[in-house]
């Protein structure tokens, strides 16, 4: 760490500013830095007026999704019958989220933090727009009009990239609910209503980004032809990062899906949405 930049300072070179809004996708152990380290930076270069937003996704409480056939695969109907009676619920207050990483637990646990009511898809925010951005998740709608994102959109966030792809970007599937024919599923998972644990149901887009890799590069080599380019590169720690614009990803993506999705491939069940979540 000899010479690097401080991380707050690096984050200002990166181009985070105060007053802004921001969605944070973070590996920490890529960056060498601890978790209160890299969100009191982050809290820094945002400052007082600025809202830092995370991916608080839980995956756990979910029997429809492939997680769940694959830690089930072996079990027999009583084994099966007993984990499917322990599976937590979701509680908004309580739970923790799934796969997200350390700096999405960070921002959870924040004395001031505010979190968004999905049983599967929630945000945590933490900052002066993060109970306006964060209410009102409808529980049909992981991560559409209905969603965090939408809002985020509308208020021109940026996405920071800490040391991960576009392969995690959770921006990106807000393009999957704007082109025409994505496909639905049905979705069942446990939550927690007046103390009682409940089962519910909804059809909400299959989501999958197995191809945002793909996707994520295409956008780059298109945002780097504009007079002015969106996407900004850094380094905090020893980790790489990008920062970019969510609106400009977004509209991007609805054009670059709705020419590379025909016909739809069998997903890869490999990736952040499509593995963890459902």
């Amino acid at each position: 760490m000899t010479g690097a930049r401080p991380p707050a300072a690096a984050l200002a070179d990166l181009g985070v500013r105060t007053g802004s809004t921001l969605l944070v996708h973070a590996s920490l152990r890529r960056t060498g830095l601890p978790a209160a380290t890299v969100l009191g930076a982050l809290r820094e270069a945002l400052g007082p007026d600025g809202t830092l937003v995370v991916p608080a996704f839980t995956a756990g409480n979910s029997d429809t999704s492939p997680a769940y056939r694959e830690r089930t695969r072996d079990m027999t109907d009583r084994q099966r019958a007993a984990h499917h009676a322990a599976m937590p619920p979701f509680d908004p207050a309580h739970s923790p989220s799934q796969g997200m990483g350390l700096l999405a637990e960070a921002v959870r646990c924040e004395r001031d933090a505010v979190r968004s009511a999905h049983p599967q898809t929630s945000f945590a925010a933490v900052g002066a727009r993060a109970a306006e951005l964060l209410a009102d998740h409808d529980e049909d709608c992981h991560l559409g009009e209905r969603s965090p994102l939408a809002r985020l959109y509308a208020a021109g966030t940026r996405v920071l990239l800490i040391g991960v792809g576009y392969e995690v970007c959770s921006a990106l599937h807000l393009a999957e609910y704007r082109i025409s024919g994505a496909p639905w599923r049905e979705y069942r998972c446990v939550v927690l209503r007046d103390g009682v644990r409940r089962w519910i149901s909804y059809k909400d887009v299959d989501l999958d980004d197995s191809d945002f890799g793909a996707l994520g590069a295409a956008f780059e080599a298109h945002d780097a032809t504009l007079p002015g380019p969106t996407v900004r590169r850094g380094q905090l720690g020893t980790a790489a990062c990008r920062l970019l614009s969510l609106p400009a990803a977004v509209d991007f993506a609805t054009g670059w899906l709705t020419g590379n999705r025909h016909p739809r491939r069998t997903t890869n069940q490999s990736q952040i949405a499509a593995d963890f979540l459902h």
